[in-house]
């Protein structure tokens, strides 16, 4: 089943190749969306995918990349949309 996620990861999460590693993560899960910084020194990201695949991503933003330092994931469930052809770095 095709499902879409917004993610929003706080902590130490700018500057830390956060943006570039989840998009690797994303492609490698076979996920369309994309990534991009917050001004608020977020990191915001749409996967949409299959379930398993989105679940696995969600619990990769967990951790992240290894230098950064995550204290909360936001997760909220989206109605799958389908207009991503692809994975992006805003």
């Amino acid at each position: 089943m095709t499902v879409r996620v917004e993610v929003i990861v706080s902590g130490r999460v700018q500057g830390v190749w956060f943006r570039q590693s989840t998009k690797r993560q994303a492609e490698r899960h076979q996920l369309t969306g994309w990534v991009r910084n917050n001004p608020d020194s977020t990191v915001e990201a749409v996967f949409e995918g299959e379930e398993a695949a989105v679940g696995t991503m969600v619990d990769w933003c967990r951790q992240g990349p290894p230098a950064a330092r995550v204290e909360a994931v936001k997760v909220v469930r989206q109605p799958v949309g389908g207009e991503f052809s692809g994975f992006e770095v805003r």
